[in-house]
């Protein structure tokens, strides 16, 4: 969905200009949160666009669902919106193989954010969304842009494509569309006849695997119901926390892990140099010209944290947030977590659903007796709900070992299980 792994270098340069906040009030806008659903699901608005005021990343993810449902069928909208640190998994990924999880609670419990690592940043949230995809970090540098159309019209280029129509009109000229349907900057060095109406090629493209290689910008994932299609994606603009992202998106516990779901794919990444505020004014503009056959944008405006009101957006909200444990931890596909004996505890578990299914013991320091009861206390358990694996074992063991001992605190590094929401 997004830019994901590694920090980049923007190849001309181009120095941030930090982060604009979003006006409360827009163009066009709602008087009431009230109106919302009703002006939303009005037939007669084929075409809508819309700006969050909040930062709450399990309510932009509401409204978004929101605007998913309600939305009439051949009606288009633009949504953008900014979020507080967090870190975003797609709908069928594994958070202990995409995420650092152990950082996750040591920014919660920390005194000083200044003084510990990664700095600067405090609690980050974990969410899982609605949507496939990889696995993206969020913050107040980086814009998300949705836009839900008919499943008839949807592909995946087409929405990058208008994409990097505003950012060339922006001055960024090294920006295109790759094979993968990411938005990536171009960082050859020398300047070659280009098309400038090719999404796909700018003047600093290189050959496949020559380098410089582009750096990503903007990745994006999907979720198609019977009639409509979301289309949603990251673009980093003016990120403070590109060298730290990859200490949150970077899993101790990847390498020992045999999963099924879907992996993020790793790549270089960089700030493009552009505030928030001007990108998504050329952003809203390049929509209401692309769709400009439809009709006029008649519908432009702002939603907010009022709009937790809406009881369809605050029952997503609760699914995310309040209930979020299950949803975060229930939803993962089964994994084996593969600990030999050579160099390791010697221990194979097997989860299904974030619920251990089986556990075997390859260390023989451990008693029968002792194998016996810690298969029999973690068979059946969810993993969620162990959130010390020391106390687990203690409370069921009989006795206790150095063995034990090890095998608590090897789980505990690999398979934390991080508090969630704010």
């Amino acid at each position: 969905m997004a830019p994901s792994r590694g920090p980049g270098l923007l190849r001309s340069g181009q120095a941030l200009r930090g982060y604009s906040s979003v006006p409360r009030s827009h163009s066009g806008g709602l008087r009431s949160f009230a109106t919302f659903t009703n002006t939303l699901s009005d037939a007669a608005n084929k075409l809508q666009s819309y700006i969050s005021t909040s930062n709450d990343p399990y309510l932009n993810l509401s409204i978004e669902d929101h605007i998913l449902r309600k939305s009439p069928p051949d009606s288009t909208v633009l949504f953008l919106y900014v979020n507080r640190p967090c870190v975003v998994i797609g709908r069928n990924q594994n958070p202990w193989t995409e995420v650092n999880l152990g950082i996750l609670n040591a920014a919660r419990h920390r005194k000083n954010d200044a003084e510990t690592e990664p700095p600067g940043i405090g609690a980050v949230d974990l969410v899982r969304r609605r949507s496939g995809g990889g696995t993206v970090f969020h913050d107040e540098g980086n814009l998300n842009w949705s836009i839900t159309c008919p499943r008839n019209d949807f592909t995946r280029d087409k929405h990058a494509e208008m994409v990097v129509r505003a950012l060339r009109k922006l001055g960024v000229d090294c920006a295109r569309v790759n094979e993968r349907h990411d938005i990536v900057l171009d960082q050859g060095h020398e300047k070659r006849p280009s098309d400038p109406q090719d999404t796909h090629r700018t003047p600093f493209t290189v050959a496949d695997g020559a380098l410089p290689k582009p750096l990503k910008v903007s990745g994006s994932a999907y979720k198609l119901t019977r009639l409509r299609a979301l289309h949603h994606a990251t673009t980093l603009l003016s990120s403070p926390n590109l060298h730290i992202i990859p200490q949150y998106l970077r899993s101790p516990a990847k390498k020992h892990i045999r999963a099924l779901g879907v992996e993020s794919v790793s790549s270089p990444v960089g700030n493009i140099g552009l505030d928030v505020r001007p990108f998504q004014r050329r952003l809203q503009d390049e929509f209401a010209a692309m769709y400009a056959g439809i009709g006029t944008a008649n519908i432009v405006a702002t939603v907010g944290d009022e709009h937790l009101k809406i009881p369809d957006i605050r029952k997503g909200y609760d699914e995310m947030r309040r209930q979020t444990d299950d949803w975060m931890w229930s939803q993962t596909p089964q994994f084996d977590l593969m600990l030999n004996a050579v160099d390791d505890i010697g221990i194979k578990m097997n989860v299904h659903h974030g619920i251990i299914k089986s556990l075997e013991f390859e260390n023989s320091d451990l008693t029968l007796n002792m194998r016996k009861e810690i298969r029999h206390a973690s068979v059946g358990q969810k993993l969620q709900d162990i959130r010390s694996w020391t106390a687990f074992l203690q409370k069921h063991l009989s006795s206790s070992s150095g063995t034990a001992r090890a095998i608590a605190n090897r789980l505990e590094k690999l398979l934390p299980i991080p508090e969630l929401g704010p």
